[in-house]
């Protein structure tokens, strides 16, 4: 009988050494992955619904106020690509290029007015005559086209190459950005002009 004692005694002296509760012990002695034991209150979540800042949740739009939403956000994105343009309008050499175009008068604007009159003077119930001046027409703007073009280029090559010695823009795209820019009506064009007609650059 006294060795059953010390038995259970020798027990109950080893457990209340092995059971030390995870908040008496360190946080570097928890292995891995260690989860509370049963019975602990699990921390809790961020209930569903609910902003990570506490706010209150927003209350979902009807279809009629998504739909005024969404023509608001791309009026306001169409009038920034007009003032600001898009990535392919970026650098100082793309704004001097539009800057010369945008001080002159270029015959590229009347380019597609005479190419509608072009088509309908040529019809074949046109008179000869008629078809002959619409051919005569069409020739002459393209040749106006070509001319203003090369002018364009020339002017911007030699602007670049003084104010921009060290540049690395590829002229032929930036020569097409500004030929592409000078057939179209003024007031289509993005980013909008910051120069006047007439004005130096």
């Amino acid at each position: 009988m006294p060795s059953l004692f010390r038995r259970k005694s020798n027990d109950l002296v080893d457990e209340a050494v092995t059971s030390v509760t995870p908040d008496e012990s360190s946080d570097s002695a928890r292995p891995r992955g260690y989860t509370p034991a049963k019975g602990r209150e699990t921390p809790k979540r961020p209930t569903a619904g609910r902003r990570p800042g506490g706010g209150a949740p927003s209350k979902p739009l009807s279809k009629e106020e998504a739909r005024v939403r969404r023509r608001e956000l791309r009026a306001e994105a169409a009038a920034e690509f007009r003032r600001e343009g898009g990535p392919r309008d970026r650098g100082p050499e793309r704004l001097l290029a539009r800057n010369v175009v945008d001080s002159r008068r270029t015959i590229g604007t009347w380019f597609f007015g005479g190419a509608l009159i072009v088509l309908i003077g040529s019809n074949a119930a046109m008179p000869p005559e008629v078809r002959l001046i619409s051919n005569l027409l069409w020739g002459a703007l393209a040749l106006g086209v070509v001319v203003d073009s090369i002018l364009i280029s020339r002017k911007i090559g030699k602007l670049v190459r003084e104010r921009f010695p060290n540049s690395d823009q590829r002229m032929g795209s930036l020569y097409l950005y500004a030929i592409m820019r000078s057939i179209t009506f003024r007031r289509m064009r993005a980013p909008a002009p910051r120069v006047n007609l007439g004005d130096p650059v």
